[in-house]
């Protein structure tokens, strides 16, 4: 099977393709050859290469959402990457294309679409962006993670698959996780960082914390994001550093150490909470206010009316809150059963087989 991925602009686009490609490459009776578009100054461009998948770029920029001139250079390029990406796909010959999202994957499923090729776009957000939006309306399905989303797409289209970035973190070793983070084995852990590049307004909250963390019965790992870790070991350093606090800019063997954690503190990324739900980890979910339509608010609200996390809006965060939502769950051993519960409810550990299911289907059917 020939298979065209395509999405990017942020990890929540890259991160579930590359979990989908990585789990149909464990697929022993299918021969998949993969090929991966996307931008050449993107993040894609970085982590797909990293690897080995083969990779290719085409020009395109997003729309902007207020008047401007930008647009119509914007339309002109999709037009473009529409042309390029038709080139591209008559070259590799896919059996199928599936888009994950972000202003790229637009004309190479569109393109797709035109060719007559099967086309799925996988939405990872309770409210979808515009690419998907405008997509949908040309692919043959829609692989979605939250219910919330159903109501923005064509009935018939929609296939509930969950999150493929799930899948990954399934049966990991969370003692070894630990070790790698230079945590106790034995203590409870509450996991706090804002994403990738870090949350300020969250790293405030934390450093403001670290006198009373220092003396709580469970340890922090405390995830900066690069951007943000020289300022905050500055800041620390006047403070004081606590022995049950760890502080580390970024960790790269995210699926480990969350099988070892107790809690988790972060934005409510569509990524991030795939991977929690998959392991039934409670939540204190600190939506970011400056996405598009406040689609991870929305996205906190899925867990937190469900009872599997704790919502606290930005504007309400200090380190008063911070540290009362902490110990709410976490030093209240039916609280944190309860919740564990109703998280590993909302998960979908075999999120990335069932969109490989809904590709060979489509394919099957062509």
């Amino acid at each position: 099977m020939k298979i065209v991925v395509s999405g990017g602009g942020t990890g929540g686009h890259i991160y579930p393709a590359l979990a989908l490609i990585r789990e149909i490459q464990k697929e022993s009776n299918i021969n998949a050859e993969f090929l991966y578009i996307g931008t050449k100054n993107g993040l894609e461009s970085t982590l797909v290469p990293r690897e080995r998948i083969p990779f290719k770029a085409i020009h395109i920029t997003g729309f902007k959402r207020k008047l401007s001139i930008d647009n119509i250079k914007t339309v002109v390029r999709f037009f473009t990457g529409v042309r390029d990406s038709k080139r591209m796909l008559k070259e590799f010959k896919p059996d199928i294309v599936i888009g994950t999202g972000g202003y790229v994957c637009g004309p190479v499923v569109y393109a797709a679409a035109k060719l007559k090729i099967p086309t799925i776009v996988h939405e990872q957000n309770s409210v979808p962006g515009l690419t998907n939006k405008f997509l949908s309306r040309y692919v043959n399905k829609i692989a979605i993670c939250f219910d919330e989303a159903k109501e923005h797409f064509p009935d018939d289209k929609v296939v509930f698959t969950g999150n493929p970035r799930a899948s990954e973190v399934i049966g990991k070793d969370g003692i070894q996780g630990r070790l790698s983070a230079g945590l106790s084995t034995t203590l409870p852990v509450v996991l706090i960082f804002g994403g990738s590049r870090g949350a300020r307004p969250i790293n405030d909250a934390v450093i403001k914390s670290l006198s009373e963390l220092g003396e709580k019965p469970y340890q922090v790992l405390y995830i900066t994001g690069d951007v943000h870790y020289q300022e905050v070991k500055d800041e620390v350093e006047l403070v004081g550093n606590p022995k049950n606090v760890v502080i580390k800019p970024f960790i790269h063997n995210m699926p480990e150490v969350l099988a070892g954690v107790d809690l988790v503190v972060s934005r409510a990324g569509a990524t991030t909470l795939a991977e929690i739900t998959s392991l039934g980890i409670p939540s204190i979910l600190i939506p970011s206010p400056y996405v598009t339509n406040n689609h991870q608010e929305k996205n906190a609200r899925s867990l937190s009316d469900h009872g599997a996390a704790d919502l606290l809006l930005e504007k309400d965060l200090n380190s008063i809150t911070l540290l009362q939502y902490i110990d709410r769950i976490l030093l209240n051993k039916e609280t944190l059963k309860e919740m564990k519960t109703k998280a590993k409810k909302l998960g979908v550990p075999d999120s990335a087989g069932r969109v490989f299911e809904l590709m060979k289907m489509l394919v099957n059917n062509k």
